[in-house]
């Protein structure tokens, strides 16, 4: 049975290994690593064959892709929105971190072109879900960076979503045929929730991510006192890709849609 939650640790380097083409992980289709950068250190991020995106965690950091520079400042995923960069097969991202900083970089395997984006927290806003239903405990704010509805030559989905304290998040219960990373931070050290995929529940903390097949249900929860980020990376299909309309909810609890609490 392939592995479906991880617990990865920062190497000497400031490298935390996700998910590879070649690890435990590799039904996820993608390359997703997570860099600790000092003050003045500069990283470059090009791959034959492979696009990538580049999105600030925390940190102040230049950002340049397709030509254009950008400068992002986020003291941390809690409070203020997504600066990210994105580029086609055989274009690089370069980072000039000029603070300390964290980055997250998603790569999948791509021939096509398109041009290269920088993307700031106004052009992925933060929007409302799911607030007032299931009892008023799933609320949660979801930010889509981009999908195939920005970019329907991209092979990949990246975005956020930042649940409230004690809500559920991804529920009702839902599936879809494409696989899902999930990486996973909060707001104190010892905040922690839970992390289902398909009939398995695991511990969720900081650092931690679940790799979710596709076609497993996978519903999450924060435990009281502690607001839960989640990067949510999705590798599309081929010929079939991850939509937003898509529906994929358990048939068995579409009644809680009506249900009165």
């Amino acid at each position: 049975m392939a592995k479906v939650f991880g617990y990865p640790e920062f190497d000497e380097n400031g490298v935390q290994t996700l998910c590879t083409y070649d690890n435990e992980y590799s039904a996820m289709n993608m390359d997703v690593h997570v860099y600790r950068m000092k003050a003045g250190e500069e990283k470059r991020f090009e791959r034959e064959g492979e696009e990538i995106a580049v999105l600030l965690l925390k940190g102040d950091v230049e950002l340049t892709a397709g030509g254009d520079t950008l400068r992002g400042s986020r003291k941390d995923v809690f409070t203020e929105g997504p600066y990210a960069a994105h580029v086609c097969a055989g274009n690089a991202i370069e980072v000039k971190a000029l603070a300390d900083s964290e980055i997250l970089v998603q790569c999948t395997h791509n021939e096509k072109s398109f041009p290269g984006k920088l993307y700031r927290p106004e052009d992925a806003p933060w929007k409302e879900s799911s607030k007032g239903k299931f009892g008023n405990v799933a609320n949660r704010r979801v930010n889509t960076i981009f999908d195939y509805e920005h970019e329907p030559l991209s092979n990949m989905v990246l975005g956020e979503v930042l649940n409230d304290r004690g809500n559920w998040s991804g529920y009702l219960p839902h599936r879809h045929p494409q696989p899902e990373c999930y990486y996973f931070l909060f707001d104190r050290p010892e905040g922690f929730g839970a992390s289902f995929v398909g009939d398995q529940v695991f511990k969720s903390v900081s650092g931690s991510f679940s790799a979710i097949p596709g076609g497993e249900l996978h519903p999450q929860a924060v435990a009281p006192g502690f607001l839960m980020y989640t990067c949510w990376m999705i590798r599309h299909n081929d010929g079939e890709p991850w939509l937003q309309t898509a529906r994929n909810e358990d048939e068995r609890y579409l009644w809680l849609h009506d249900a009165q609490f």
